[in-house]
């Protein structure tokens, strides 16, 4: 910048400058700040927290009936049966205490202790937030024998709230379509996506109705309806959540009680399964990056459970220290916490920050789980047995992977691969490592690469399926070896707070800042890296959490007509308008199309010009958005049991691309 550029923006920054949002302007100038994205995951927030209003009104002792509707015209109404929102004159505020709620932000009744002990929600910046980012919002309230209505846009109020009727019930039906300059992705609400959250709501609450309807048409031209109840509550969820893997023991764990004025609801159960499924909960959020509460859950059951295993004996049998992992491997649990003064790290509550909430988790589970070990010693004895199982395989697993680390050095590069094409950079965070299905491929990659930054390893035919095998087992697989020594990474034993350890992923050897898998655009290249991803997912998992891992996008068709006019195409409507393009004439004869199913298809030239050059390539990055979720993905489609992934095959059958 130019001494004139600076001299002449000191004078235009004034007081002018400063820019000053009234109302809800900040939310619809920012609003990944209040929902988390704009995205899809942002969009069915708004639901979310409508939703939430309701579920709170549940909570106080107001409401048992919630009905969500997707509508023709894409908004979304929420219809609760609680005490409808008050529409009397604000005494501050000099408007209906409706309109309050609705437009101005950190408004609402939860911040009264009177009039709500516990809520979800963004403490009053929920349905002010859906309203600033919907173009059309109707908000109705049933009350005192009156039906009130206001309409709004964007946040602001539109007409005055009206009394348009009587009503012999109470609640509010609140009735929004998202804003399209807002959510420019998509506006398109999933059922499949709000069905599993409200699912898990009538779960959390037990004894209330959540009712949802999808009013679009469908293929079948009627309206899409699933009712949830739960007389249990997370009893019922436990069963649900391990319908596909029973119980090792005759009973599960099951916690209610209060600890320094802190409701807490934990449900427990060990399985075969190598899946470790913690959901935690507060305040019916669903933190999941855990927090206080998910740590107090841990202490209390690996101090608990060591403390047993050691008055038992049965750990005079072991060499090592166990890990915290070993107390958790086949555990299912969910812990659910109900606190009056939430804080939670970040606007949209990932993580619980309340750090009381620790000793009160740790010594309920303590407590109930000591009475649970005395009054039920044959289940006490298998689910110590299974956890020092764990640790055994933990820790052959770990002296085979040593073995397998310890046969390459770094920093000279010896014990590295054969079949490994290193780079010429030594510099970590400017190198790149193709995992390249096969030798064909391998081979051109390896003639096409940038040799400077780029590293080819060819892996032959599919690497195990190691969400099934024992770590100590893949080990042995020369081609998941290949990959540990050319990357470089290596496990660290790390102390807990509670006296174990856990095995973590020491990353600083890592010799690759991207990690890219390049299979062949068909369904055999689909699997191979799926595989490959599960390997990733299972025993390097801080690496995708790291943001290291890619997968590469090669073209899967080549358009052409004459020798001027080609295009690549990624996807079938790119293909199609290529076609288009290239028949403006009408002769759609003359346009070729090559459909790559192979990476050793291409030349050379074409591999690169498509797929590795960094100024055109389509790199997708591997992310785990929800740890629990993902777990329990590659457990139903890479697991040992059958009728997960048959009844996925089967709801999902319509949407596969297989190719001819």
């Amino acid at each position: 910048m130019t001494d004139e550029q600076l001299a002449q923006g000191r004078e235009s920054y004034s007081a002018g400058s400063i820019q000053v949002l009234e109302g809800l302007e900040a939310v619809r100038k920012r609003p990944a700040m209040y929902i988390g994205d704009t995205g899809e995951k942002g969009l069915h927030h708004l639901v979310y927290e409508v939703v939430d209003n309701s579920i709170d009104e549940a909570l106080a002792g107001y409401c048992d009936h919630i009905e969500v509707y997707i509508r023709q015209d894409g908004s979304v109404s929420v219809q609760d049966n609680g005490r409808g929102i008050p529409v009397d004159l604000h005494e501050k505020e000099k408007i209906s205490a409706l309109e309050v709620v609705m437009t101005r932000l950190h408004a609402g009744g939860k911040f009264d202790k009177g009039s709500y002990k516990v809520s979800g929600g963004l403490h009053g910046v929920g349905v002010s937030c859906v309203n600033a980012l919907s173009d059309k919002l109707i908000a109705e309230v049933r009350r005192e024998g009156k039906v009130w209505r206001q309409e709004y846009s964007k946040g602001k109020a539109i007409t005055a709230v009206e009394c348009v009727g009587e009503s012999p019930t109470t609640g509010t039906t609140i009735t929004f379509h998202p804003d399209p300059s807002i959510f420019t992705q998509t506006t398109d609400f999933r059922f499949d996506i709000l069905k599993q959250r409200l699912h898990e709501l009538a779960f959390l609450n037990k004894r209330i109705r959540i009712v949802l309807v999808d009013l679009r048409d469908n293929e079948d031209h009627k309206p899409q309806r699933e009712e949830f109840y739960s007389e249990d509550g997370i009893k019922s969820y436990l069963t649900f959540l391990d319908k596909s893997t029973p119980s090792i023991t005759e009973k599960p764990v099951f916690i209610e009680t209060e600890k320094n004025g802190i409701p807490v609801e934990i449900a427990l159960e060990y399985h075969d399964s190598k899946v470790i499924k913690e959901y935690s909960f507060a305040n019916n959020i669903h933190t999941m990056e855990g927090g206080t509460h998910l740590q107090g859950f841990r202490l209390g059951l690996t101090r608990t459970l060591k403390a047993f295993a050691e008055s038992t004996g049965l750990l005079s049998k072991l060499k090592e220290e166990l890990s915290s992992d070993d107390f958790r491997e086949g555990l299912t649990a969910i812990v659910s916490v109900k606190i009056a003064e939430p804080q939670f790290e970040g606007q949209t509550k990932t993580k619980l920050g309340n750090p009381e909430v620790t000793a009160s988790v740790s010594q309920a589970v303590t407590d109930a789980l000591t009475q649970y070990l005395e009054e039920n010693p044959k289940d006490a004895r298998i689910i110590v047995s299974r956890i020092l199982l764990s640790a055994e395989q933990r820790i052959a697993a770990r002296k085979a992977r040593d073995l397998v680390v310890a046969r390459k050095n770094v920093l000279s590069g010896a014990g590295l691969p054969g079949k490994l094409a290193d780079c010429n950079l030594k510099d970590p965070l400017h190198t790149e490592l193709f995992l390249v299905e096969g030798d064909s491929a391998g081979g051109n990659a390896k003639q096409c690469r940038a040799s400077e930054f780029q590293a080819i390893l060819p892996l032959r035919g599919k690497i195990l399926n190691v969400q099934k095998a024992q770590v100590s087992h893949s080990l042995s697989n020369a081609e998941i070896q290949s990959i540990y020594m050319a990357l470089g990474v290596r496990l660290t034993n790390v102390a807990n707070e509670d006296g174990t350890t856990r095995d973590v992923l020491d990353l600083s050897g890592l010799r690759y800042n991207k990690v890219i898998i390049m299979t062949d655009a068909d369904v055999d290249g689909s699997h191979i890296a799926t595989l490959i991803m599960t390997f990733f997912h299972k025993q390097m998992k801080e690496l995708i959490l790291n943001g290291h891992l890619y997968i590469a996008a090669p073209p899967l068709y080549l358009v052409k007509r004459g020798k001027k006019m080609q295009r690549y195409c990624w996807t079938e409507q790119q293909r199609v308008q290529a076609i288009e393009e290239f028949s403006t004439d009408g002769k759609e004869q003359s346009v070729t199309v090559q459909r790559y199913k192979g990476l050793g298809e291409m030349n050379p030239d074409q591999l690169w010009e498509t797929t590795m050059d960094p100024a055109n390539r389509l790199l997708r990055q591997v992310m785990i958005s929800d740890l629990e979720k993902t777990s329990d993905v590659f457990e139903m489609l890479m697991g040992d049991d059958v009728p997960p992934r048959r009844q996925f095959i089967e709801e999902n059958a319509r949407y596969a691309n297989i190719d001819a």
